[in-house]
Order: structure tokens, then sequence, then C-alpha cells
């Protein structure tokens, strides 16, 4: 079975805000899906973080080494586009585009086996898992209403990042955090993410230690780039004297990124995200390290329907998985298949056995947001 054409799919019209002080438009299209054709009519389709146009230039440089191949042999094809494009790529967004592609494939290699994807990534351990439903932080106000609104849609997980936390001062910190507390009591599992990616991120060790003991008294489940994603360093010390477990990865692409991160123990959770650091292939090879190395592997998705997928066929191929990210509301996770996903009375999403990932698009809601 061959490739024999790859469509590039920007969304548009739902962009959901990411916390940057520069703001958002729901026009901006920060992900991408691709569709991997073949000449035996099957096709595949992954999720990338990041813009079209990127997407476009990195499936130029690509297509020579893409047209022809093998469609059902994505490890190889993959590593094959990565150690062929270090000199323009080796990360970014050649990387994201790789991601894409590589998710595709596993996508029509299900299909063609007749296998949901987590059965070819070495096999089932779990049918279902948490999803936790992820958002930004709002003001006090605001921020409890969201929250109750994110309990209602069936979440009993739940994390707040970015804007307005680590911005202001700690006691307006703690009060964002106590609100959020009160607003859904003692049963719902909540997270924090600082978001340290963001630009000139101006807090170092000393503010992230004792924002770790604060919220450790509100039963936090962790504590999540709390400085900038380069400052190894920093999260070593940081994970040592936390009372709260540190998490952090989203930004890193490729597996050897990813080592010195795992046999450091730099952190407690490591957040490998397959729509850029090298697809499901990659993310594969990461969470088996982590899991090597005893630290936890929760994918990071601020995602499409497709990432969902893919981070649920990978969650249910590994020995030790608790959560995966829900991006929540967010039209293209839910408007983007046929068949939605469901959160069940115990805050659980079942885990899609269906060939390949398991959804199919619903190709009149994709009209909506793909404008090529």
């Amino acid at each position: 079975m061959k490739i024999t054409r790859i469509d590039v799919l920007p969304l548009t019209g739902a962009t959901v805000d990411g916390g940057w002080p520069q703001g958002h438009e729901p026009q901006e299209n920060l992900h991408t899906l691709v569709e991997v054709h073949t000449d035996e009519g099957i096709s595949g389709v992954g999720s990338c973080f990041t813009s079209g146009k990127l997407i476009h230039g990195a499936v130029e440089l690509l297509w020579p080494l893409l047209k022809g191949e093998s469609a059902v042999e994505p490890e190889r094809v993959s590593e094959k586009l990565r150690q062929s494009s270090f000199w323009q790529g080796r990360g970014g967004s050649v990387e994201h585009a790789i991601s894409g592609i590589d998710i595709a494939l596993w996508d029509i290699m299900g299909k063609a086996c007749n296998q949901p994807v987590s059965r070819l990534l070495g096999g089932n351990y779990r049918s279902r898992i948490k999803p936790y439903g992820s958002m930004l932080f709002d003001e006090p106000a605001q921020l409890a209403e969201n929250l109750q609104a994110t309990v209602g849609r069936g979440f009993k997980s739940i994390k707040m990042g970015w804007r307005p936390f680590g911005r202001r001062d700690r006691k307006f910190d703690e009060l964002l955090i106590s609100t959020a507390r009160k607003a859904v009591g003692d049963k719902i599992e909540l997270m924090v993410d600082a978001g340290g990616s963001e630009q000139f991120w101006p807090h170092g060790l000393n503010w992230a230690r004792e924002t770790a003991k604060m919220l450790a008294d509100y039963d936090i489940v962790w504590f999540e780039e709390a400085l900038p994603p380069d400052d190894i360093e920093g999260f070593i010390e940081l994970t040592k004297q936390s009372p709260v477990p540190i998490s952090t990865g989203e930004v890193l692409t490729r597996r050897q990124s990813f080592m010195p991160w795992l046999e450091r123990r730099a952190v407690d959770i490591i957040q490998p995200d397959c729509t850029k650091n090298g697809g499901l292939s990659e993310s594969r090879r990461i969470a088996w390290m982590a899991y090597d190395h005893n630290v936890q592997m929760v994918s990071h998705g601020w995602n499409t329907a497709i990432g969902v997928a893919a981070d649920l066929q990978l969650a249910a191929a590994m020995p030790v998985a608790r959560y995966v990210e829900y991006l929540t509301p967010c039209l293209y996770i839910e408007e983007l298949q046929t068949e939605k996903f469901v959160i069940d009375s115990e805050g659980y999403l079942e885990i899609p056995q269906k060939p390949g990932l398991g959804i199919e698009l619903d190709r009149d809601k994709l009209k909506r947001f793909v404008k090529n």
C-alpha cells in the first residue's frame, strides 16, 4: 500500500484562546489536520499543533521522501523523514508536520489490519481512562462559573492554566486556587498549569517552590510548567523539593530531547504532545522510556478530536496511564467527528476500539472549519 497524496487542512473559526498575552481570534489557525491517501483507497488523518502555512511548507519539503512510500510502516517512514530533514528541521514545524503524518499512517495501518491502533502499539492495558478538562484561569467570579460549567459537562478532573495565575502576586494566586476549590468541592481533582512557556516568564525556583507549598494546601494533583521549559536544572531542584508532583514537556520534540529529563528525574510527570513531538511512534518510545524510569506519562493535548483519539490509543497501550488532556469547550473536538466522545457517570472516556484511531471525521462539519 503506497502513499499517493497528502491533503493539508488548516482549522479556523473556532480556535480556543491559548492564554498568550497578545490575545487571539477564533479565525487564528493553530491546528492543522493532514490526510494521507493511498493507492488502495484507504486514508488516514493526523493532527498537527501548528499553522497550515507551516505545514504546507513542511509537506512540500518532505513530499519527495514520502511519494510512493509504504503507508503501513509508520515508525520506519516517520524516522526516515526525521533523519532526512535534520538540516532543515530537527524539531519545530517540520517535526510538527512529521507528527501529523505519523498519526495518519498509524490510522491507515489500523484500518488496513482491521485493528485499533492501541493493539498495534502493543496491546490494551485498559478500555477507558479519565479525561481532565483543560481550561484557562480567569478572574475569580468567572473562574468559578467556568469550573462549574466544566463539572456540568461531566469532568471529574480539571486543569486550570496560564493567565492571570502567576501574573500579579501571591495573594491573588491563592485567591484563584481557593475560589476554584470552593467552586468544585473536594471530590473534583484540580491541576494547575502556570504556563512557564509564555514569553519572558519572570519567575524562578523560589517562586515555584513557595507556590507549590501553597498548592499542596488545596490538594492540587500536579503543578505544571512552573519554570521556563529549558530550565532543566531548576526543574530538578523543584521536583526534589515540591510537596506536589511537578510536570512539564509539552514544548519538547523528538525522543532525544526527553531523555535527560527522564534520566535525571527532572519531573514527576512528563507530558509529550504527539501532535508536536513526532507522532504516536515517537510518543510511544517516550512513554516507555518514562515507564522504565518510573516517571508518569500524561499526554499533553491542547487539541483536536484527532489528537484526543491518538492520545486515547496511546493511553490504552501503556502499562501505567491515568489521564488524558481534553481541551474544553472546543468545537474542534466536539464537532469534527461523526460520534462524539462521551464522558460516563464516573468521569471516564471509553477508548475507541474501531479500526485505526477509532473515530471518523464528519466531512460536512469539517467544511465549516477548513478554508483552503
